[in-house]
């Protein structure tokens, strides 16, 4: 059953196949679903409240809040070739996102690159893993081989999340600061 303090501020009949109300560790629900272009002012909130760290560990560079241009990157979303799933809950009695997973198509490819961040005082709730089940299940619905993730070296949050489900870690051989997950869709 929907938790009414998420669904109220939906248009009618908002919660279809492609949204989930879902408990995490804690017992909190959320609302996850697929980023939509009225997120954008959401988006760019989420990231520039994200700690240093935390954008730092997700865009592998030192940013304070999202360009127009990285901005208009992050909500090109067509659901296929590149898909990004939010985790959303009330807060004020106003949406906010706690969370988005999203991938890429790599050029004539059947593998996608994902990314996954979750704001700082919602991790270790199960929100990444929750976020990433459903990218990788979609992924696999529209014809995706394997999916790969690019992360810092020192991101153990990620480390432990691929591991968790089911990624094989390997150096990147072209930079020793990072590594690259990679999960078989097969």
């Amino acid at each position: 059953m929907a938790r009414p303090e998420l669904t109220e501020h939906l248009p009618t009949g908002a919660l279809g196949k492609h949204h989930w109300i879902e408990p995490l560790n804690d017992g909190t629900h959320v609302l996850i679903r697929p980023l939509e272009p009225q997120d954008r002012e959401r988006e760019f909130a989420f990231i520039k409240h994200l700690s240093p760290q935390s954008r730092r560990l997700r865009f592998l560079a030192t940013i304070n809040e999202p360009s127009e241009s990285m901005l208009d990157q992050l909500m090109d979303v067509d659901c296929c070739r590149r898909m990004a799933y939010v985790g959303l809950s009330m807060d004020q009695g106003k949406l906010i996102e706690t969370g988005v997973a999203r991938y890429a198509a790599l050029a004539d490819s059947s593998q996608c690159e994902s990314a996954v961040v979750v704001a700082d005082s919602w991790q270790r709730k199960g929100l990444g893993t929750l976020l990433m089940k459903h990218l990788i299940n979609t992924a696999r619905l529209n014809g995706f081989t394997e999916m790969l993730s690019i992360d810092s070296e020192a991101n153990s949050g990620m480390h432990r999340l691929a591991n968790k489900l089911g990624f094989v870690r390997r150096q990147d051989p072209l930079d020793a600061t990072q590594v690259i997950h990679r999960l078989n869709l097969c």
